[in-house]
């Protein structure tokens, strides 16, 4: 069993063109990713998958390795796959574990890492694991943009949605509940599954809600959730960058 952790990188973005090398203190940011995610226990072996030689060698020029995948790919676990199987000359295997880390997370917490690994190494009843952080204010729990996720009583994912759930039916949520969470974007796969996922076009849930994850559900997947209290700090836009640089320099001063 290897254990991986991929990071899908294109330069291509409608708000922010060139996201992955965009300067932040004075490195691109999908170099600061590598670098996060290298520092997670767990992985054997950490690489990017890009479309853009650009991007390839930007990783390469700071250390880091990256493999390159075809700009059609469907989507993130399409291009994650893809780079599987270039990575290690051949199919990966079924035992394996991938770990899909978004590319424009420099912040990720290299214990969320361990710990979506963890959850598949060590438990064979899940198929994938994903996570979630406590949704705290209502208009977050309104937002079509802030996906959330009921869960059962192992915390596995019963459903995703961009609509308020679970509703409830007579009062306000109660945040403090612990039954209100928004789902972050990070996932890790089992590799039997994960080939099983990327042949199977997506269902009308998913076309729906515009949410890969619930293909899986609906495939009859068990998705274990692992929950954090940090809700992440992503790069979106230009502005997002500023924020995330001042961040990244104050964690280096400490």
């Amino acid at each position: 069993m290897k254990i991986c952790g991929i990071i899908p990188s294109r330069f291509g973005s409608s708000r922010f063109p060139g996201k992955p090398l965009a300067m932040l203190a004075g490195k691109p940011l999908v170099a600061w990713v590598v670098e996060a995610v290298k520092k997670a226990d767990r992985l054997d072996e950490v690489f990017v998958a890009t479309d853009d030689q650009r991007i390839a060698d930007a990783v390469a020029a700071h250390g880091g390795r990256a493999v390159m995948t075809p700009s059609e790919l469907p989507s993130g676990t399409d291009r994650v796959a893809f780079a599987a199987r270039e990575f290690f000359g051949g199919d990966f295997a079924d035992d394996d574990i991938l770990v899909n880390v978004q590319g424009d997370e420099p912040l990720i917490d290299p214990a969320l890492v361990d710990a979506l690994a963890a959850k598949l190494a060590d438990d064979p009843r899940w198929d994938m694991a994903t996570a979630v952080s406590p949704i705290r204010e209502a208009s977050d729990f309104a937002a079509k943009s802030v996906v959330k996720v009921v869960l059962d009583r192992d915390d596995g994912a019963m459903y995703f949605s961009r609509a308020p759930i679970p509703c409830d039916r007579d009062r306000e949520p109660d945040f403090a509940s612990g039954l209100f969470v928004r789902h972050l974007g990070i996932y890790a796969y089992r590799g039997a599954f994960l080939r099983r996922y990327i042949a199977e076009p997506p269902c009308e849930l998913e076309k729906t809600e515009k949410l890969e994850q619930l293909r899986a559900l609906w495939m009859g997947a068990r998705i274990a959730v692992v929950r954090t209290e940090d809700p992440g700090v992503g790069v979106d836009t230009p502005e997002d960058a500023v924020r995330v640089e001042r961040l990244l320099l104050e964690r280096a001063n400490g």
